[in-house]
């Protein structure tokens, strides 16, 4: 699948087979965070992967938004360094290059949380340098998704050229 190809088609998946993500899939979907430019090279993250069904089981009871994590074959905390003032968008940066090369394998995600996860945080033995940005879930999805059937603003709505308000089209 091309990169636009898979981020026109992307969606979030909050319903997952049991199938387990294969280990091939599952490396290269932390090497595409690992890879990700971060300002001054700084690479201000930590990725936990998480299978163990009993911790997915708790990771769907921490994280309030995202209780489908209990049934997700995977699931990938991101920390970051609580010194880094560029954790937050460096992180979020390796979280799409995540999400998508997952997509362009054929297994849904969705991001759950977004901060004041410290109970996650203990779970997962993140140190007090650390804080949990989100916690990723990852599977395949239950059922076929209308891929490329977005919802969103047209383009004259959310981009302009040259100056805000000027018709980019």
């Amino acid at each position: 699948m091309h990169v636009f190809e898979a981020v026109k088609t992307v969606l979030a998946v909050r319903s997952y087979e049991k199938d387990p993500v294969p280990p091939d899939v599952v490396a290269q979907i932390i090497e595409a965070g690992r890879l990700t430019g971060s300002s001054m090279n700084r690479q201000p993250w930590h990725f936990i992967v998480v299978e163990n069904r009993e911790t997915l089981d708790q990771l769907g009871q921490l994280a309030r938004s995202g209780p489908y994590l209990a049934e997700a074959p995977l699931a990938i905390a991101v920390a970051i360094e609580k010194k880094s003032i560029y954790g937050v968008s460096d992180a979020s940066r390796a979280i799409q290059s995540m999400v998508l090369t997952a997509w362009a394998a054929g297994v849904g995600s969705n991001w759950v949380g977004f901060k004041n996860l410290d109970e996650v945080a203990n779970l997962l033995a993140v140190p007090d340098s650390f804080e949990v940005l989100a916690v990723l879930a990852f599977g395949y999805p239950t059922r076929e998704l209308g891929k490329g059937q977005k919802q969103r603003k047209p383009l004259n709505e959310v981009a302009s050229r040259e100056r805000f308000g000027q018709a980019f089209g």
